[in-house]
């Protein structure tokens, strides 16, 4: 994918790296979201947190595996490629695109909720302005972009930070003069059954989702065989410690009753220790992240796209750098995608937007799942060649095998819960419809799916680059 003349490498730092991936999953899905899955399943909450994390660390390091194997090839859509066959990553990038889009919109959406209030504008144009802010920030450059984002996220992760470290204290009564005593008993640990705890976890997972942005960004580095390495290997627990310490605190301070769907157990959290200006602290903070969500999720959108152009499955137009590095039209593309998908939450807040975020619920769930097989896949070809990757899966093949069926099991779990069927249907019939394009295309004369050198070259050549 990357080649030697490229003028992004080396644009991004091993830091950069690090912080955005850790910044694409530390969001509204953590501030908010969370609340959904603590008042659905009470305190045991905290396992099927354990459980989604411990599939996102075995994610990422099937995708360290494979990326350190070819570091200079693409994201984890082309490890699909590379391991399943070129329908396999036409279907995996975009769905992967359709995700990332509309959850794009839902932040702008946010973002713009959050600061209504502080803007007298219309909300429609407060969208408008916020997409035109991140827009020109993944425009500028490759770095730009990135030191814009390390920053977004060093706030989020240093608001976690604090918002632990209020709560230990307050625990061991150094900053409060009432004593704190455990809100979680033997009587309300499971106050909806095992059911409801099992039932959560595709919601987690999807809150989790983000980390694998660590294997696009890594194609812009100097190095991209160390910055993947430590970012499969780090970026993962220290997901699963920010989310579990937290919501295990929450669980420790806040009654589940105190916790409300859709309302941040966070600021709960600090109300219930009586902390001044926490409600702006927190406004403040879930701000950053959903713009930083929306930093990540246009820069995401426009490399997965320019990367599919270059293999013949999107536009050859998309895959064009301009002079400052960066994919143009691809990152003009995604913004108008997501403009579009804002809209229409305005127009339809309850119809075509609901639709939209509905369908796109398992579609990740379904990407890291063809992640999980070209792994397999790929390792065993090495095994038959005498490789050892530098960067193994654990266990090799049971924790593998494992890891996907997991996937395959929260999407079979999805099937069966009330909640969670039309997410699971309609992102199934988005999967279906991306097949049949994919195996409609590959009929017809001059339409095919290539191994990206001539597409690559013929860029270059009207580029400028290389």
């Amino acid at each position: 994918m990357a080649d030697e003349n490229d003028n992004t490498a080396g644009q991004l730092r091993e830091r950069h790296v690090s912080m955005i991936a850790i910044g694409g999953v530390i969001g509204a899905g953590l501030f908010v979201g969370s609340s959904a899955a603590i008042s659905r399943a009470g305190p045991a909450v905290l396992l099927a947190y354990i459980f989604a994390g411990i599939q996102t660390m075995m994610i990422m390091r099937m995708l360290g595996e494979m990326v350190l194997n070819s570091p200079r090839s693409g994201s984890f859509i082309i490890q699909i490629r590379r391991g399943l066959g070129p329908h396999a990553a036409f279907v995996a990038g975009w769905a992967y695109w359709i995700l990332w889009a509309i959850i794009a919109g839902t932040e702008v959406i946010a973002g713009a909720g959050l600061i209504e209030n502080w803007i007298s504008l219309p909300r429609v144009a407060i969208e408008g302005i916020l997409i035109a802010i991140m827009t020109a920030s993944n425009l500028f450059s490759v770095r730009g972009y990135g030191e814009f984002e390390y920053w977004l996220s060093f706030m989020k992760i240093s608001a976690v930070c604090i918002f632990i470290t209020v709560c230990v204290l307050s625990i061991f009564g150094l900053i409060n003069t009432f004593p704190i005593q455990s809100a979680v008993t033997a009587q309300n640990m499971l106050p909806h059954g095992v059911l409801a705890v099992i039932t959560i976890i595709p919601t987690i997972m999807m809150s989790l989702t983000g980390s694998e942005i660590a294997t696009v960004a890594a194609l812009e580095t100097r190095n991209p065989s160390v910055s993947v390495a430590r970012a499969a290997n780090s970026v993962p627990i220290k997901i699963l410690l920010f989310y579990v310490i937290s919501v295990a605190l929450i669980l420790y301070i806040l009654p589940v009753n105190d916790v409300h769907s859709g309302f941040s157990p966070f600021l709960a959290t600090l109300t219930q220790l009586h902390i001044p200006y926490a409600t702006t602290a927190m406004a403040f903070v879930m701000f950053i992240a959903v713009m930083s969500c929306l930093n990540s999720a246009i820069y995401v959108t426009s490399r997965v796209m320019m990367e599919m152009a270059t293999f013949g499955d999107a536009p050859l137009f998309l895959a064009k750098r301009g002079s400052t590095g960066v994919p143009t039209a691809a990152i003009i593309m995604a913004a108008g995608v997501e403009a579009i998908v804002a809209l229409f939450s305005t127009l339809s807040p309850g119809g075509i937007f609901t639709f939209l975020l509905s369908a796109s619920g398992a579609l990740i769930l379904f990407d890291y799942f063809l992640a999980a097989l070209a792994q397999i896949r790929l390792r065993k070809k090495m095994i038959r060649q005498n490789q050892t990757p530098d960067c193994p899966m654990w266990l090799f093949p049971i924790l593998s095998y494992l890891t996907a069926g997991s996937f395959l099991l929260v999407l079979v779990i999805m099937m069966f819960e009330a909640q969670t069927r039309f997410e699971i249907e309609f992102s199934s019939f988005i999967v279906i419809v991306i097949t049949s394009i994919s195996l409609f295309r590959n009929r017809c004369s001059g339409i095919k799916s290539n191994d990206g050198n001539i597409v690559r070259q013929e860029v270059h050549e009207k580029s400028g680059i290389g």
